[in-house]
C-alpha cells in the first residue's frame, strides 16, 4: 500500500494507508501485469502480480472497518493533514470499479465491496440534501445539490468515535459536497457487481439526472469545479456497466452480459476500428444475438455472452451477411464464449447473427 504523501483530485495532500489511492495502485499493477504478458514479457508480470496480490490482501485486511466498509488510516505523524479517516468515502472502492472497466479481476473480494457500496447508499445517498447536510459535524462545501434534490454525499462519519474528518482547511468542504464525476463512477460499480445494487446505480444515476435535467440547469454541463467538467464524462462507465460491455482489441475479442432485461436487450457499441449495435433475444428456448457494424469494421475470433440463467444452450450457429460460419460453443458458470475458428470480420453495415439452441 502506499503510505506517503499522496497528491489526489480532492487538491490535498494526504497521508497513510488510504484504500482508494492503494486499490487504484493495485488495480494499474493488474493492467499493467497484463500489458507485460501481451509483450511476452512474463517476468515482469509475475512481479507485478506478486506485488498486486500483497496489496489487495494488506487493504482488504487492514483498512475495511467495521465489516461496512474501508477507510483512510491516519498517519499518526500527520494527523494535522486533511483526510476522511474513518469516514465513508465516495471513492472508497475506486480500484476495483476502475478494473472492472478495463476487463481485469478482482481488485477487492466481493463480500468486502459489495458491503462497501451498500455502505454507500445507506450512510452517503439521500433523496433531499438540505437536511442531510445540516446535521454534519463538518460545515462548509459548495452546494452542487441544493435543498430538495438527491445525490450521494462525498463523505459522511458514521463512526460516532471519529465523527469528523482528520485534519482542517478549506478543502474539508468537499466531504459535504455532490460532485457527479465521483457519483457516476459509483453508480458504475453497483452496476457492475449486480444484483439488487443494479437499481441502487441507476437511483445514483437518475438523481444527477433530475438535478441537470433542463428545467433546473443544463445537462450537458454537469458544474464540479467548473462548468463542463470532464470528470463527468464518468457516466459513461455506468453505460458500459449497463452493457456488461468487454473488449480486447488485439485478442479479437469483444463481450456483453446486460443487467437490464437481458431476455431483449439492445444497446450501440465502440471497438477501436468500428462501431455499431448489439442485441440479444430469448424467444422461447431459442436465444439469438446480433453484432451491426454501422462504421468501420470489427474483427472478431471470440464473442462472450451471458443468456437469462433460465436457458443452457447445447449448441452453436452462426451467419455473417447471411452466409454460414463455423463456430463452437463453450460455457462455464453461465458465461458463454463462441469462438470463430477462422475469424471473422464484419464490414460496414453486415450484421453477425448467431443463434443459440
Amino acid at each position: 500500500m502506499i503510505t506517503r504523501a499522496q497528491a489526489n483530485t480532492l487538491d490535498a495532500e494526504w497521508y497513510g494507508a488510504i484504500s482508494w489511492i492503494s486499490s487504484l495502485y493495485v488495480a494499474a499493477l493488474k493492467a499493467g501485469a497484463q500489458l507485460a504478458l501481451e509483450m511476452g514479457d512474463a517476468a515482469t508480470a509475475e512481479k507485478w502480480t506478486a506485488i498486486a496480490g500483497k496489496g489487495s490482501e494488506k487493504i482488504a485486511n487492514q483498512l475495511f472497518h467495521n465489516n461496512q466498509y474501508f477507510i483512510q488510516r491516519p498517519d499518526p505523524d500527520h494527523l494535522d493533514k486533511l483526510g476522511s479517516g474513518y469516514g465513508c468515502e465516495i471513492d472508497q472502492v475506486f480500484g476495483q470499479s476502475w478494473a472492472f472497466q478495463v476487463g481485469l479481476d478482482r481488485v477487492l473480494p466481493t463480500d468486502q465491496s459489495r458491503k462497501a457500496l451498500n455502505s454507500l447508499w445507506r450512510y452517503n445517498f439521500t433523496p433531499d440534501v438540505g437536511p442531510f447536510r445540516s446535521g454534519t459535524q463538518n460545515p462548509g462545501g459548495r452546494w452542487y445539490a441544493m435543498a430538495g434534490e438527491g445525490g450521494m454525499v462525498m463523505c459522511t462519519f458514521p463512526d460516532p468515535q471519529n465523527p469528523k474528518p482528520i485534519g482542517s482547511g478549506h478543502f474539508a468542504g468537499y466531504f459535504n459536497e455532490c460532485m457527479s464525476g465521483f457519483e457516476h463512477q459509483v453508480a458504475s460499480h453497483m452496476v457492475w457487481e449486480g444484483g439488487d445494487l443494479v437499481e441502487k446505480g441507476l437511483a445514483v444515476a437518475r438523481m444527477i439526472h433530475d438535478r441537470y435535467h433542463a428545467a433546473r440547469r443544463n445537462p450537458w454541463n454537469e458544474v464540479e469545479a467548473g462548468d463542463h467538467y470532464g470528470r463527468a464524462l464518468a457516466s459513461y462507465g455506468v453505460f458500459t456497466a449497463a452493457c456488461g460491455f468487454e473488449c480486447h482489441g488485439p485478442k479479437q475479442h469483444i463481450g456483453f452480459a446486460p443487467r437490464l432485461t437481458p431476455e431483449n436487450f439492445k444497446a450501440p457499441f465502440t471497438s477501436a476500428e468500428g462501431w455499431g449495435g448489439f442485441s440479444q433475444k430469448l424467444e422461447g428456448s431459442k436465444f439469438t444475438a446480433e453484432l451491426e457494424v454501422k462504421w468501420g469494421r470489427l474483427a472478431l475470433k471470440t464473442l462472450g455472452l451471458t443468456p437469462p440463467t433460465r436457458i443452457k444452450p447445447q449448441a452453436v450457429s452462426a451467419m455473417l451477411a447471411g452466409k454460414a460460419v463455423p463456430a463452437t460453443l463453450a460455457m462455464s458458470a453461465g458465461r458463454l464464449e463462441i469462438t470463430f475458428a477462422l475469424g471473422v470480420s464484419i464490414s460496414e453495415r453486415q450484421i453477425l447473427q448467431v443463434m443459440l439452441t
